[in-house]
C-alpha cells in the first residue's frame, strides 16, 4: 500500500491570477481515489504554531492565520491570503510532516499537497504562503525522527526560501536543480545548485541529475529525503522553460525511488509546481508522479520495510 497524506483543506477555492495551483488540489484526490486498492489513507493535524515559527517570522505567521496578509505580501504570494487559504496554509506543513513520519516507518509516502519552497521567512512568494518543507525538516531534526534530512527539489524553479530557512541549520540539507533563468531572479544558495539551460530535455536532464544526486546521497547519508516533484519542467508547463516529456518525467521519478531505496533511505514526496490551463492534465502528471515513486519504491528489493516496530532495513 502506498501511504498518501491528504486533508480536505487542501481543496481550496482557486484563486484568479493562479486558478490552477489550489483547485488541482481536488482533482489530484479525485484521481488518487481511483486507486483506492493500492493507497492508504492518512490524514494530518494542523503544525502547532510553535514550530511554524520556528521557521517562519511570530509577525507574520500571525497575519497569515489572521488572513490579513498586507496587500503587498499578498502580491509576491500571487494571490488573495482569504481564510480558507490561511487554513490551508496551516494544515499542508503538517501534512508534509506527517508524510515524513510515514516515510521513516514505512519507506515511502507522498503529501498529495505542499513543496512551497518559494515563501521565506517573513512574507510568501511564488504562489506559496508558508513553506511546509523546511517547516517539516526542522520539526522533524529536532524531534529526533531524523539525524539528517535531505531535501531534494526537481521542481523547475529554485527553491530559494527552502534554502535561505534552512541554511546553517544543523541536520538539514538541499538539493535543487532547476531551470537557470527561471524564478526567481534572485537565487538563494542551496547546499547544492544545479542551473540548467533552457530547453533541457530528458537526455540531458537525466544525466545531470544522476551526475550530481547520487554523490550527495552517498557523501551525506540522509536518513529521509523530503521530495519535491514538481512536474513544471515538462515541456508544456506555463511557467517552465525546460523541455521534458511525460516519459522522461515517470524516469525521473523511477531514478528517485530507486536511489533512495537502494540505500536504504525513507522517501517523502510532495507535490510541487505545475502550472496550465487544464487542471485534469496537471493532476494526472502529478498522480503518475507519486504512483511511480510509490510503486518503485514499495516495490525494490530491499527496500525499507513496512509496518510498526520492523525499522528500518539497510
Amino acid at each position: 500500500m502506498i501511504a498518501v497524506v491528504h486533508h480536505p483543506a487542501y481543496v481550496a477555492a482557486g484563486q484568479s491570477a493562479n486558478p490552477s495551483q489550489l483547485s488541482k488540489n481536488a482533482a489530484i484526490r479525485d484521481l488518487l481515489r481511483g486507486h483506492d486498492a493500492a493507497i492508504a489513507w492518512h490524514e494530518p493535524d494542523a503544525m502547532p504554531l510553535h514550530w511554524i515559527e520556528a521557521v517562519h517570522d511570530p509577525d507574520y505567521v500571525a497575519e497569515v492565520i489572521a488572513a490579513r496578509v498586507p496587500r503587498e505580501k499578498e502580491r509576491r504570494i500571487g494571490f488573495a491570503v482569504t481564510p480558507q487559504v490561511a487554513a490551508r496554509a496551516q494544515v499542508v506543513p503538517g501534512g508534509t510532516w506527517l508524510a515524513g513520519k510515514l516515510a521513516l516507518e514505512r519507506g515511502f509516502a507522498a503529501n498529495s499537497a505542499g513543496g512551497s519552497h518559494h515563501a521565506l521567512a517573513a512574507t510568501g512568494a511564488g504562489y506559496c504562503v508558508l513553506n511546509d518543507l523546511a517547516i517539516a525538516a526542522v520539526r522533524l531534526v529536532e524531534e529526533g525522527d531524523a539525524a539528517r534530512v535531505l531535501i531534494v527539489d526537481c521542481d523547475v524553479h529554485q527553491g530559494d526560501g527552502t534554502a535561505a530557512l534552512t541554511a546553517g541549520r544543523p541536520g538539514i540539507a538541499t538539493y535543487s536543480i532547476h531551470a537557470e533563468k527561471n524564478f526567481p531572479a534572485r537565487k538563494a544558495r542551496s547546499t547544492l545548485d544545479v542551473s540548467l539551460p533552457d530547453g533541457t530535455g530528458d537526455a540531458a536532464y537525466l544525466e545531470t541529475l544522476g551526475a550530481t544526486l547520487l554523490p550527495m546521497l552517498d557523501d551525506y547519508r540522509p536518513d529521509l529525503i523530503l521530495y519535491q516533484a514538481g512536474i513544471d519542467p515538462l515541456a508544456d508547463d506555463r511557467l517552465g522553460r525546460l523541455a521534458l516529456t511525460d516519459a522522461g518525467l515517470v524516469a525521473r521519478e523511477t531514478f528517485v525511488a530507486e536511489n533512495a531505496a537502494k540505500r536504504g533511505i525513507a522517501l517523502a514526496s510532495t507535490v510541487g509546481g505545475g502550472y496550465g490551463s487544464d487542471v485534469m492534465t496537471l493532476a494526472a502528471a502529478h498522480v503518475r508522479a507519486i504512483l511511480t515513486l510509490g510503486q518503485v519504491y514499495c516495490g525494490f528489493p530491499g527496500r525499507l520495510r513496512e509496518g510498526p516496530g520492523e525499522g528500518m532495513s539497510r
